[in-house]
């Protein structure tokens, strides 16, 4: 098993962003089971994004052309390894994605969570 050695970026995102981020982590991520679903729904998304990019680029597809989602289990490591073959979100589509999150509602949906939060404190 080869591993690649890729560099490390670290960008600052906006607060409500940030904030996104934790309530995902917190909630949807902390269940292993939607945490999984979600690997495997991102890695079909990146062979679609590969199959539509391919139509007018077929080079894409070099030897590797039928869209492939590998689950692997590592027992010694306690590691769950998902890959696929598809094409996933370059560096500025990332950040367009998790901007466009932060402002496309999910700040006052955050607000009303927390003020809910709040409430039952009290």
């Amino acid at each position: 098993m080869t591993t690649d050695t890729k560099a490390t970026e670290t960008r600052t995102f906006e607060a409500d962003v940030s904030r996104l981020l934790h309530m995902m982590v917190h909630s949807v991520y902390s269940d292993r089971d939607v945490f999984l679903r979600e690997l495997i729904s991102n890695a079909a998304d990146a062979c679609e994004k590969l199959r539509y990019e391919s139509i007018s680029r077929p080079e894409l597809l070099g030897d590797d052309p039928k869209p492939r989602i590998t689950i692997a289990a590592d027992p010694d490591k306690k590691q769950l390894v998902v890959e696929d073959n598809g094409i996933g979100m370059s560096r500025d589509e990332m950040a367009e994605a998790l901007g466009t999150i932060a402002r496309s509602g999910t700040r006052a949906f955050m607000e009303r969570i927390e003020a809910g939060k709040a409430s039952e404190e009290t």
